[in-house]
């Protein structure tokens, strides 16, 4: 879902304003668009549609590196599955 690849030495951990949704981004700035609730632009918009605004509602935590980065990966891992760890 919102993982990062394997390897990666630096991710943003975001905490998204609107639906509290926490995830970890490769993509590292003061605020993301959450891609749980982040809306999507639809480009079929009709002659009197207006183009919709995607806002950053994603706010940066924390920047984390090293083996820090595979550790809140995991933990986001297993908060999304309920816990289940037998997957990893």
């Amino acid at each position: 879902m919102y993982y990062v690849p394997d390897d990666t030495e630096r991710a943003g951990f975001y905490e998204c304003t609107e639906c509290g949704n926490r995830f970890l981004s490769v993509m590292i700035g003061p605020a993301l668009v959450c891609p749980a609730c982040g809306e999507e632009v639809d480009m079929e918009l009709g002659p009197d549609e207006e183009m919709p605004e995607q806002a950053e509602t994603a706010k940066l935590l924390k920047i984390v590196e090293g083996e820090e980065v595979e550790m809140m990966d995991t933990l986001l891992s297993l908060a999304v599955t309920g816990g289940n760890h037998e997957w990893i």
